[in-house]
């Protein structure tokens, strides 16, 4: 077997080098394209939105129960105004959960109910609530959480303190009143 030269060790070790180079490369392409960096709703974030929604109800002479809840359907917040009755509690997360997992505002999804069939069905879930009162929350179109007020005196009123809740926060897509 003849003996290596050095302009083959040469050769060699710059194949190796190459090798290796692609190698590495490869291992770390696949694993960025399986995970994405998204924005979070903060704890702060959610007390500023639970604070100003019971802020702006409380101007209209309204009290209220709201609850903010991260994307994964998680409680963040909630604000229970003195004398609101107990059922708007629950309420308040139902409303804030359908608007998550729907991402549509329930106050529309209960007025596509009432034209709609299909739409109506989404009332026999469990979970979810068609009542006006429940906004999601997102961040360049994605949702990073949801907006639940109930207890306003109806839902016109109770999305409208949500909506004025979301305008709070400015990184928060603002929804089209």
């Amino acid at each position: 077997m003849p003996a290596w030269t050095e302009p083959d060790k040469d050769i060699m070790q710059k194949i190796v080098n190459i090798l290796l180079a692609m190698l590495a490369a490869s291992a770390v392409l696949p694993a960025a394209g399986q995970l994405r960096q998204q924005s979070e709703l903060t704890l702060d974030g959610a007390n500023r939105l639970t604070g100003a929604a019971v802020d702006t109800c409380r101007r209209q002479d309204r009290a209220i129960v709201v609850t903010v809840l991260d994307r994964g359907g998680n409680l963040m917040a909630l604000q229970r105004a003195d004398g609101v009755g107990p059922h708007n509690t629950e309420a308040s997360r139902r409303k804030a959960y359908t608007a998550l997992s729907t991402r549509t505002a329930t106050l529309d999804l209960a007025r596509r109910a009432l034209a709609d069939p299909d739409s109506r069905n989404l009332a026999t879930l469990p979970e979810l609530l068609l009542l006006g009162g429940g906004v999601p929350l997102l961040v360049h179109g994605q949702p990073v959480g949801a907006i639940g007020v109930a207890g306003g005196g109806g839902a016109v009123n109770d999305h409208a303190c949500a909506l004025s809740a979301i305008g709070t926060l400015p990184d928060l897509d603002q929804p089209v009143r």
